[in-house]
């Protein structure tokens, strides 16, 4: 049977993604800049599961160009993401939270397992397994949101604070952690507001530090840290939350 999937977006994750589709036997239709989604859609009407690997920025965007035959589909895998971003397009997708690292010229590097849920979830940890990338399955919706939340809490507080301090997260967390708890403390109050949820800090933390444990030379601040506060500082706004310290960075 020949079993077909489409990537949209075929950037450093999305051909990561692509190769272990391939070594798990299936044809993969991409979606590259400059080619409709549409005419794609009327070449692979019904693929096993369409993979949006574009840049958070572009998500949104893309969604809203989504062709129906494809909606009951999707797989998205986008960073700073929570359930309001596909519910707003009235969306069930399969999402993973992606703990591997890949840059241009080098092979994946994993930090810890990439916790996966939904429909196609068991299709899209097969691959990566395929390509010695591990990846957890999820049990339910609750325990997807927790590792959604805790890859934001993640991702900001490093970026973020890495703006003031530079350097890894095992410096971080070893030499810096007055001004690293500063930050996640803002961090999980946003995600709050933003969830609707009161969370446990607590075990957001310990998660988080387990993460820098994964890799303690993770570099802090990536090209998108002075964006990802901008855009924290918007949320705030919206939600009317006041984030003291990282008002302060954004000072800096």
């Amino acid at each position: 049977m020949n079993k077909s999937v489409v990537v949209v977006g075929l950037g450093e994750m999305g051909s990561v993604f692509a190769r272990g589709f391939l070594r798990t036997g299936y044809t993969v239709h991409p979606v590259i800049r400059g080619v409709e989604m549409q005419a794609v859609a009327e070449e692979v009407p019904q693929p096993e599961l369409v993979l949006i690997a574009v840049g958070e920025a572009d998500l949104h965007e893309q969604l809203i160009k989504i062709p129906p035959a494809w909606k009951d589909r999707l797989v998205l895998l986008q960073n700073e993401l929570l359930p309001r971003d596909w519910q707003r397009h009235n969306l069930e997708p399969t999402v993973i939270s992606v703990w591997f690292e890949k840059k241009k010229g080098q092979d994946s590097k994993v930090i810890i397992p990439s916790p996966v849920y939904g429909k196609q979830a068991q299709q899209v940890a097969d691959a990566l397994a395929s390509i010695d990338i591990t990846s957890t399955v999820l049990a339910d919706e609750a325990a997807l949101l927790h590792e959604l939340v805790l890859k934001n809490v993640y991702i900001l507080t490093t970026n973020i604070a890495g703006l003031e301090v530079g350097g890894n997260v095992g410096q971080l967390w070893d030499e810096h952690r007055i001004v690293a708890e500063a930050v996640v403390t803002d961090v999980i109050r946003l995600q709050e507001a933003l969830t609707g949820k009161t969370l446990d800090h607590q075990a957001l933390i310990d998660s988080m530090v387990n993460a820098f444990n994964g890799d303690r030379e993770h570099m802090c601040m990536g090209r998108s840290a002075a964006v990802r506060l901008q855009r924290a500082l918007m949320l705030a706004k919206q939600n009317e939350l006041t984030l003291p310290m990282l008002e302060r960075i954004a000072t800096l």
